[in-house]
């Protein structure tokens, strides 16, 4: 049995004119819920041992506060940014298979469209939510569409 987080990064600043969407950065919303959501997984027992970011400047910022909080570097897949849910489900896949508890950081529409692919279960991921799948299988290898479970999504509004 494997964990996979699917994170949907925290909320972007749209008010830099001219900015190419890549480019993109938190915005005071966003820089305060990251790390509080890493807080949160780690009060809540979640101990995750490799994470894996978009190259997106929103989504790199985001994993670097989760990184931050676990002790762990941040692996960037530029295929992460505008990934498609078979793709993100495929970066899942070629995961080392020491790795029990991974997390993605990406974008939507692909994360929501990821986390039904795999578990059957269609939640729309606001901004900085985590979607906690089990996943049963012994080897990354063999994750495919409908082998996970929807645990729990947190979002920063769960506790206000």
């Amino acid at each position: 049995m494997k964990t996979l987080l699917l994170a949907r990064h925290a909320k972007s600043d749209w008010d830099v004119f001219g900015a190419a969407d890549h480019d993109r950065t938190l915005n005071s919303r966003g820089r305060r819920d990251a790390p509080a959501m890493a807080r949160r997984l780690i009060d809540d027992g979640l101990r995750v041992d490799r994470i894996v970011s978009s190259s997106a400047a929103r989504a790199r910022s985001t994993a670097d506060d989760y990184a931050a909080a676990f002790g762990l570097a941040v692996v960037e897949e530029p295929l992460l940014y505008e990934a498609s849910s078979r793709s993100i489900l495929a970066i899942a896949a070629a995961l080392p298979d020491e790795s029990e508890v991974a997390m993605l950081v990406g974008h939507n529409p692909g994360m929501s469209d990821a986390v039904g692919e795999l578990t059957g279960a269609f939640e729309g991921l606001p901004t900085c939510a985590v979607a906690e799948c089990a996943v049963d299988v012994g080897s990354w290898a063999e994750l495919i569409e409908g082998t996970g479970r929807l645990l729990r999504v947190r979002t920063p509004r769960d506790d206000e």
